[in-house]
């Protein structure tokens, strides 16, 4: 009886300790995550092959010039941006996140200026035409400034203070208005600096001065020993 209750204990399976529990959780969570993760690269490469067919039917449509897509989140966007450049498209997220960020593709001929993206990005009405006057009137004012600033340059008050007492009140102002540079001041004309003999005449006049200067010193020491001793 003994050994017959002993053949029946040693044949159950032992209960499972607690390490064993744990091990076989994490393995099941591993699996079970690794599972959502397949599933999740399942469903954004068919979301890929929907965003590649809408771009592509977008393309061969000739009437369209710009394609918005529903508002998706930041995973989505980056698909549809990294589709887009890839067929030489220009996309540009619009909205806020969380909320309505959206995505608009334009072909590349009918991109958006700046005026029109700062419009959208403001959620405003793109008007080109008045995008185009308010161009036009900044550069003209731009030119009128330009231009003031080339006509004349204005005089400093301590200036009219400094020569009232000497011209007048008002020949001071026309003075310091009309005042220019000298141009003559010390001027000498170049045919007054430039020698014009030649150099044989040169080295005859130097030659003649020699001999005048020992002509006289000759003449002095003659003179001087003609003279009575005293």
């Amino acid at each position: 009886m003994t050994d017959l209750l002993g053949s029946i204990l040693g044949s159950m399976e032992k209960p499972p300790v607690i390490e064993d529990k744990e091990k076989k959780r994490a393995r099941e969570q591993k699996a079970l995550f690794e599972k959502q993760q397949q599933q999740e690269r399942q469903k954004l490469n068919q979301f890929r092959t929907q965003i590649q067919k809408r771009i592509a039917e977008f393309m061969n449509d000739g009437a369209l010039q710009k394609l918005a897509f529903q508002p998706m989140n930041k995973v989505e966007r980056s698909i549809v941006h990294e589709v887009t450049e890839v067929a030489g498209l220009t996309s540009f997220s619009f909205g806020e996140e969380d909320i309505d960020r959206h995505i608009v593709v334009w072909k590349k001929e009918f991109a958006p200026c700046d005026a029109e993206l700062n419009a959208l990005r403001n959620d405003q009405e793109w008007d080109p035409e008045k995008t185009k006057l308010a161009s036009a009137e900044k550069q003209e004012a731009k030119q009128t400034a330009t231009k003031r600033k080339h006509q004349g340059a204005t005089v400093p008050d301590g200036y009219h203070r400094k020569y009232e007492h000497l011209l007048g009140k008002e020949s001071a102002k026309d003075a310091a208005r009309a005042t220019s540079a000298n141009k003559s001041y010390g001027f000498v004309p170049s045919e007054n600096k430039r020698d014009m003999r030649t150099i044989e005449q040169v080295m005859a006049e130097s030659r003649a001065k020699k001999k005048l200067k020992i002509d006289g010193c000759s003449e002095s020491s003659s003179s001087t020993a003609q003279e009575p001793a005293d």
